[in-house]
């Protein structure tokens, strides 16, 4: 881990930055050390100076603007120092960082035990300085390295059922959280069709009251009479028009009158009022009366309190103030020597009159009479307008006080005549009533004919339509289980899919482990036996081919000698000679053309450094991605290659001068660049 500098004497010592507050003449304690600068000796001035100059210590206080919080992000971690030699064990945890395995949990102290064990493991390995020591190691090693895989496997089991335990949590939720809206959405349904039935039913009850008030109103009057209004009647029934009118008629005098009516759960129910008094403390419904106690204002000293004393004085000033308002003045008690003598007020002057004219006189008097008569017209036609509007009670009276005999013979004619016209009014309406009691009679009948059958088609089409709503909901409840029996199928389908492929997964991870295992065992096995195998066939083959040469050596004459020191010049020796001379051959040949080569490459480009033009035309070339012109020198190369390659091919029925041994391959001409490095 390489640490940044935390420049605490730089720009981050407001960080780190406090200063304690320590009190004079005191030692400082053992965690604090303080840099004390050298400074010139103090010369000490006296109580006086000291008084003018202010005190000698004094208290610094800092403010920043900055929280601890913002300040102190990570803990401070500070430079340390290894001694050469000593590995210490903190170090190994230094990838242990704050919020990444600090502070330490149960999984980093496992890890650390771990690591201990490991180390002490590594520590009794054996030295690799013998064969035995090696194959006791590897042992080792093998057995250490079986244990990690099994550690690595408890790992990924743990880590699989944890994320089975979560997928089994989501998958719940998920279940409960369906299932609550399910039951929601269900709930909504119902009450939806709740208030539509109590709709339905409220419309069908106010219309059954609104024809049950019709037939009441057609019963009462069945003969169709009209009937003239009695006032007096409708003022005597407080139940008629005149107080209590009907909405239908177009007043409304408490038109939503209920949604001011106050309806409380604790008021209007039994349960509520229990709950309100159970509410309510113990001191409301068990009331406790104590008797008063009398006021001691007296101390036990014996003097009076000093609120006793203020309620009296406030009290004395009260019945002052009271006396004061309520007090009656007293009447002044005469003198007893001297009286005073009021003087009487005196009495303003009596009015004259001048006495008028004869002439004035006699005007005002004529004014006088004209507005009598002016009076008596105005009182006169006044009462002839009234007379006027009661004329008609007037004969109402004449007729029943009537004195005079003409006046009654005049009444009697008109009573007759009114009589016959009454009767023929009678028998005319008698002739229409019975008409239209008939006509009225064949309306109702075809009337109650036409609404019978229209009552039974209303039935018939409402039992229709009611069934074909029953079922409408009965398919479409087929429809919704039929969808969440999908749904929930396609859920277990899913899941169990998911199911096999975790377990395929797993199963695919333990086979991979088990056949990287077993791989890694017979390869070790088997490169051990055929190591073996191989050691016993060369051990034998050495053994046979040593006795095999001990007996030749035993039995060969001189003459063998000779054949096989020949075999081996002609098959050995001849053969690399000649290998040599071709190679120098193929030298020779080819130094021509590299040496021709040579001098058109360098004679080209310096004609290209010596024309600039040129050399920018082929740069842009080079940018813009064309295929490379074909150069002096490419043609050069190709003119060297072929003729190389010619070369080779003249040069191959060489091989043939010298004769093969079974043992070495011929050598041609065309591999001579290729093994030979000082050829290029």
């Amino acid at each position: 881990m390489v640490y940044e500098d935390p420049e605490v004497s730089g720009r981050n010592r407001y960080k780190y930055f406090a200063r304690p507050l320590v009190p004079p003449n005191k030692l400082l304690p053992l965690d604090v050390t303080y840099v004390i600068a050298k400074t010139e000796p103090t010369v000490y001035l006296s109580t006086r100076d000291s008084e003018i100059f202010g005190p000698k210590i004094r208290t610094f206080g800092t403010q920043t603007d900055y929280r601890d919080g913002e300040a102190q992000t990570d803990p401070y971690s500070p430079e340390y120092v290894v001694p050469s030699g000593s590995v210490p064990e903190l170090l190994t945890l230094a990838t242990l960082t704050w919020g990444r395995g600090l502070p330490a949990g149960l999984a980093e102290v496992e890890m650390i035990e771990r690591a201990r064990e490991k180390r002490a493991w590594e520590a009794t390995l054996p030295a690799m300085d013998s064969a035995s020591n090696i194959a006791k190691r590897r042992k080792m090693m093998d057995e250490m390295e079986r244990k990690e895989w099994a550690f690595r496997e408890q790992e990924i089991e743990k880590l699989q059922e944890i994320r089975l335990e979560v997928f089994k949590k989501m998958l719940q939720r998920r279940e409960e959280k369906q299932n609550e809206l399910d039951a929601k959405r269900l709930d909504d349904y119902w009450q939806n069709h709740q208030k539509a039935k109590e709709e339905k039913i409220k419309k069908i009850q106010r219309d059954f009251a609104l024809m049950l008030r019709k037939l009441m109103a057609k019963r009462k009057n069945v003969m169709g009479k009209l009937e003239r209004r009695d006032i007096i009647k409708e003022y005597t029934d407080f139940a008629s028009q005149t107080y209590a009118p009907l909405s239908r008629i177009g007043y409304f005098p408490d038109n939503h009158s209920e949604r001011y009516v106050v309806k409380n759960f604790y008021l209007n129910t039994f349960a509520g009022l229990c709950e309100l008094e159970a509410l309510l403390p113990d001191s409301v419904t068990q009331l406790e009366i104590k008797a008063p106690k009398p006021k001691n204002n007296i101390t036990k000293t014996g003097y009076i309190k000093r609120s006793a004393r203020l309620e009296v004085e406030l009290a004395l000033v009260h019945q002052a103030l009271l006396e004061k308002k309520n007090k009656v003045k007293e009447p002044k008690k005469p003198l007893h020597f001297l009286e005073k003598i009021e003087k009487p007020v005196p009495r303003p002057p009596t009015p004259i009159l001048e006495k008028p004219s004869i002439e004035e006189e006699e005007r005002e008097l004529a004014v006088i009479c004209l507005q009598k008569l002016l009076r008596g017209r105005a009182i006169q036609n006044k009462m002839f307008e009234e007379k006027e509007k009661r004329l008609e009670l007037i004969q109402e009276l004449r007729t029943t006080h009537a004195l005079q005999e003409n006046g009654q013979l005049l009444l009697k004619a008109q009573e007759k005549m009114t009589r016959a016209l009454q009767q023929q009014h009678d028998l005319k309406m008698h002739k229409l009533s019975s008409m239209e009691s008939h006509m009225a009679w064949e309306e109702g009948r075809a009337l109650a004919n036409m609404f019978d059958f229209l009552s039974k088609e209303l039935l018939r089409l409402q039992e229709e339509r009611r069934i074909h709503a029953f079922v409408m909901l009965a398919e479409r409840t087929r429809r919704m289980r039929e969808a969440e029996e999908s749904g929930r199928r396609q859920v277990e389908e899913r899941q169990r899919q998911e199911e096999d492929e975790i377990f395929r997964q797993v199963v695919k991870v333990h086979q991979s482990t088990v056949d990287s295992y077993l791989e890694d065992i017979i390869l070790s096995s088997m490169e051990n036996t055929a190591e073996e195998q191989a050691r016993e066939e060369v051990q034998r083959m050495a053994v046979e081919i040593n006795d095999i040469a001990y007996e030749l050596e035993r039995s060969r004459t001189h003459l063998q000698s000779e054949e096989i020191v020949a075999e081996l010049v002609y098959a050995f020796l001849i053969p690399e000679i000649e290998k040599m001379s071709i190679r120098e051959k193929v030298r020779q040949s080819q130094r021509k053309h590299i040496y021709a080569a040579h001098q058109i490459i360098h004679g080209s480009v310096e004609e290209l450094l010596a024309d600039p033009a040129l050399h920018q035309e082929m740069s842009a070339s080079k940018i813009r991605g064309a295929p490379p012109v074909e150069t002096a020198s490419t043609a050069v190369g190709r003119t060297a290659n072929g003729q190389t390659v010619a070369d080779s091919s003249h040069s191959a029925p060489v091989a043939p001068l010298h004769e093969e041994s079974p043992q070495e391959p011929a050598v041609s001409p065309a591999d001579g660049p290729d093994k030979d490095g000082t050829a290029s």
